[in-house]
């Protein structure tokens, strides 16, 4: 059961963790890790403050909407409506006041607050991790020796990443172990 949620399986990640750990430990020097993690502190700052951003923007619009809701509802409520029609034969049916049904409710008004909101959080999030990761390769790549450095060793890391899972195929040895 505990390998069957992803949320669970984590063997496989800390395994790829203490690689990296490595990698970054015995392929670059002091200067390389700072840089690294000033690049990567770069890319969640960014993301934060861009959540933070497309939240508030959501509620923004948000308001803006129902606002304009309350204002078409009290213009629609205000003005003149039939209140009923006459057919060609003589006939005379009464027009239902449908009114009430097309009021705002509260319930409208906390769909569109979330909505807009979580909206806003996955644009702003997403504007941010773009132009944080823009601003952390700007940071990484300053330094061209450091670059190259950096490069190397990401290299070295998938490397050995595929010799590990290169490994665990071959030693799988049947189709159904592979899939069990």
């Amino acid at each position: 059961m505990s390998g069957s949620l992803a949320a669970f399986r984590n063997q496989r990640g800390d395994e790829l963790r203490n690689l990296a750990e490595e990698h970054l430990q015995h392929d670059l020097t002091q200067s390389d890790r700072d840089v690294l993690k000033s690049a990567g502190s770069k890319v969640s700052t960014h993301s934060g403050i861009g959540s933070l951003v497309g939240i508030g923007l959501g509620f923004y619009f948000a308001f803006r909407l129902r606002k304009m809701r309350l204002a078409y509802f009290n213009a629609f409520r205000a003005m003149e409506k039939p209140v009923e029609v006459r057919f060609a034969d003589g006939r005379t049916e009464a027009v239902p006041d449908i009114t009430p049904h097309l009021s705002p409710s509260k319930w409208g008004d906390a769909a569109t607050y979330f909505f807009f909101s979580l909206g806003g959080l996955f644009f702003g999030g997403e504007v941010g991790l773009l132009t944080g990761t823009a601003s952390a390769s700007g940071t990484i790549t300053k330094d061209p020796e450091s670059r190259r450095r950096i490069e190397t060793a990401f290299k070295n890391y998938r490397v050995d990443v595929m010799k590990r899972e290169i490994q665990s195929l071959e030693g799988k040895g049947t189709f159904g172990n592979i899939f069990g």
